[in-house]
């Protein structure tokens, strides 16, 4: 009877801590809807499964790449609305997340409670110390749920399980090919850096085998980007990608120099401060299979930075290497190491030191409750979802209202758009021609994607800081004319000008306006 009674306790604990990790997830993650990236996935999961929503629309048409994302969740869209699939989505994502953490927290620090501590430093620390803007806890998207299999991976590796760890990285590539494939990388160094305390490989062939075969529905999707594109179109699409859209992603070092400074400083700092818990720390059998992932990790980071000089030299190479994300998997494992790795030397020391033990220990909590307390005062303020970057929200949001919901507009009108309008379609349930967050995946969609963005928004000077311009009504009605018979745009959504522009007004508001483009009067000639 005591025996069944301990194991009821330890169940009941299991599932507090779960609980209480996913409030801490929770209150780091619950900015209102939509975040910067659930416009791009949540659209591209609604049209997988009801291509009728916003037909023809050249971003949602192009190649996709997370298939087994949008089929195994996008089907709540049946049932639900963007947003509610969101919330939905976003509380899926961090309850698995919560229990895969507590699972791998608890397998190398196996105190009770402590995988909360360690889930609160995990999110402080990956909030203030990345370098090239990797996050895990946030909006939905396939990377969610490919995290999920990370961790429960992380955890088999540590408890010595190779061969279900070999699975479980397979599944997290079908998800996400980069979360995944890089956790596969980072698995095989950590076999290699273990010597004689690893397994034999053929013990893990065979698991190994089954896990490249599990990530197959990722991994072929990634590697069919470029089919059928000639040479030229691959080298400048990689090169938009990389260079021209994603370099805070794949090439921080592009990021002006203090900024990159800061970011490379403070990264260096936490995983020096992760080297000194690891000399600090006694280290058993879990803690070694568990810091080698992580020496993997950084081992990735460390052949994207010898790249970086590639691109001053040969920048077409540079940019077809640079476009795997190199510093994805140690953005998340070095806060990740630290955080387990704080609570490990803790622990060490209440064994050691009792009263230095617990004074880390009230350091640790402190830090981690401000982090959090900070955030929990913010979520119920009123706050804009972080999609939506345009300044005058809420008329944006009553122009793309009217939109949706007046009948004036047709169900297949095409607009264009400001070029950081990325919750158009989320609001307004129409086609755009093109907006820079919703770059497509495959080569040429993304040349397709570049000329559209220049076409539309470049105003022909070299200098970045007047490279786009500042509204579409600086572009004059000729000109938007002229693009809405090249791209087929029936209106233009564009911030209001005095005086306005020579072409039928539809709506407006204080801050937009909305112009149809067809049968007006021919606007004035051009300059």
């Amino acid at each position: 009877m005591p025996d069944d009674h301990t194991a009821q306790m330890t169940r009941r604990q299991i599932w507090g801590e779960i609980a209480l990790i996913f409030v801490v997830f929770f209150i780091q993650g619950a900015k209102p809807v939509p975040e910067v990236n659930e416009p791009y996935y949540i659209g591209k999961a609604i049209h997988y499964w009801n291509p009728g929503w916003i037909e023809n629309d050249f971003f949602l048409d192009s190649a996709d790449t997370h298939s087994v994302f949008y089929f195994t969740f996008g089907w709540l869209v049946l049932f639900l609305s963007p947003t509610a699939l969101a919330w939905c989505g976003r509380l899926l994502t961090w309850g698995l997340l919560a229990w895969s953490w507590q699972r791998l927290s608890r397998a190398i620090v196996p105190r009770p409670w402590f995988s909360i501590l360690t889930a609160a430093l995990f999110v402080l620390l990956r909030e203030w110390f990345h370098l090239a803007g990797e996050w895990v806890i946030g909006g939905v998207e396939a990377k969610g749920f490919a995290f999920v299999l990370l961790f429960l991976g992380l955890e088999a590796l540590a408890r010595n399980r190779w061969p279900r760890a070999w699975l479980l990285f397979g599944a997290a590539a079908a998800f996400h090919v980069l979360v995944g494939g890089w956790a596969c990388v980072a698995a095989g160094i950590a076999w290699l850096w273990l010597g004689k305390d690893r397994p034999p490989l053929r013990s893990m062939l065979p698991a190994i085998v089954v896990g490249f075969l599990l990530s197959l529905p990722g991994l072929l999707p990634s590697l069919l980007l470029d089919w059928g594109a000639s040479q030229e179109t691959t080298r400048a699409a990689h090169d938009i990608y990389v260079f021209g859209r994603l370099a805070h992603h794949l090439a921080p070092w592009d990021l002006p120099s203090h900024v990159f400074a800061l970011f490379a400083l403070r990264f260096l700092g936490l995983f020096a401060l992760w080297i000194l818990l690891c000399r600090l720390t006694p280290a058993g059998d879990r803690e070694r299979r568990f810091r080698a992932f992580i020496v993997g990790a950084m081992m990735i980071a460390g052949i994207g930075v010898l790249i970086a000089p590639l691109s001053w030299h040969d920048r077409p190479m540079a940019a077809s290497l640079l476009r795997f994300y190199w510093f994805r998997l140690s953005d998340m494992c070095v806060p990740l190491g630290v955080s387990i790795g704080a609570a490990s030397f803790i622990t060490w020391r209440q064994k050691v030191v009792p009263i230095t033990g617990m004074r880390w220990l009230i350091v640790a909590v402190c830090f981690a409750t401000l982090h959090l307390a900070n955030h929990a005062r913010q979520r119920p303020l009123p706050m804009i979802a972080p999609a939506d970057r345009l300044p005058s929200y809420p008329e944006w949001r009553m122009a793309c209202d009217w939109i949706a919901e007046s009948g004036n507009v047709p169900a297949d009108a095409q607009f264009l758009t400001p070029r950081m309008a990325q919750t158009f379609k989320w609001y307004a349930n129409r086609r755009e021609v093109a907006n820079w967050k919703e770059i497509p995946q495959d080569a040429e969609s993304i040349v397709k994607w570049w000329r559209r963005i220049n076409d539309i928004h470049a105003s022909g000077s070299q200098l970045p800081e007047y490279y786009w311009q500042r509204s579409l009504a600086q572009q004059g009605a000729w000109r938007l004319r002229q693009l809405g018979e090249k791209y087929e745009a029936d209106y233009v959504l564009t911030e209001r000008t005095r005086p306005p522009l020579p072409l039928e007004i539809v709506y407006q508001n204080r801050r937009y306006v909305i112009y149809r483009l067809a049968d007006t009067d021919e606007p004035e000639s051009p300059p």
